[in-house]
């Protein structure tokens, strides 16, 4: 995953810390735990959750990802960067959320071999910059499975009761492609780029998507977190500046 923006404005109080819950500290987040594979749960046709069991796991904050690491029996390795699902408070547990890639030796793993009871290997929680601790008001804007992140962020939201302003705009393809479809509420504006349902407009995140939330403009303006394709991020940060959000307060995570 590539990390970019320039002088982040603000820095959590210790570089892994959930307000009011614990602290992770650079030793703990360095070391390989054992996960186990408790369920599944199917999100759309190509991407699914996978829940694990990670006793010994410090906490993380919502943004943040971790490494993942499968060993086969002839000791061949494979390992890969996931962002993190579930919200801090899910003590114990862990969910990712996985697009099954073509040809992808780890996530078709994953989809199509992977059952309740296997193990694997995580370390982390891994980068400061992309986390939101639930400090001031975000805006998140994801397409595609760059909504993981944001997802565990609006998780932690409702599941602090967190008074602090969010909104969330979410990109799919259409709504069988919208990941956790079944979990948005009023703070989430869907945009579909291919259909949509029957008076739903479709086409991609424009600046007319934008506008009402940045007229809110909270007290202390907004953060604004993008995560995506390469050509999305940049598609969607430079909506953000054309329309006044600015650029230090963009923190940006893409991929391919």
């Amino acid at each position: 995953m590539t990390e970019t923006s320039p002088s982040p404005v603000f820095t959590p109080a210790t570089r892994f810390a959930v307000p009011g819950r614990i602290e992770v500290s650079d030793r703990a987040a360095a070391v390989w735990q054992t996960a186990t594979l408790t369920g599944i749960r199917r999100e759309t046709p190509r991407a699914a959750t996978f829940r694990f069991a990670v006793p010994a796991w410090a906490g993380h904050l919502p943004g943040q990802h971790l490494l993942l690491r499968l060993t086969a029996a002839d000791g061949y390795t494979a390992q890969r960067h996931y962002s993190i699902a579930s919200a801090p408070d899910d003590e114990g547990h862990l969910e990712l959320t996985l697009d099954h890639v073509e040809g992808g030796e780890v996530s078709g793993w994953f989809h199509t071999v992977a059952r309740p009871g296997d193990r694997v290997e995580v370390r982390g929680p891994l980068s400061g910059f992309f986390a939101w601790p639930g400090d001031r008001p975000a805006l998140l804007i994801g397409a595609g499975s760059g909504v993981v992140p944001l997802m565990s962020m609006v998780r932690h939201h409702r599941a602090r009761g967190l008074e602090v302003p969010l909104r969330l705009l979410v990109s799919a393809r259409s709504p069988e492609e919208l990941i956790y479809a079944r979990e948005y509420g009023a703070e989430t504006t869907p945009v579909f780029t291919r259909g949509a349902p029957a008076g739903v407009p479709v086409g991609r995140l424009t600046a007319a998507h934008l506008a009402p939330v940045l007229r809110e403009r909270p007290p202390g303006g907004w953060e604004a977190y993008v995560c995506g394709s390469n050509a999305f991020a940049e598609h969607a940060s430079r909506l953000l500046v054309a329309a006044g959000q600015p650029v230090d307060r963009i923190r940006i995570e893409r991929f391919g």
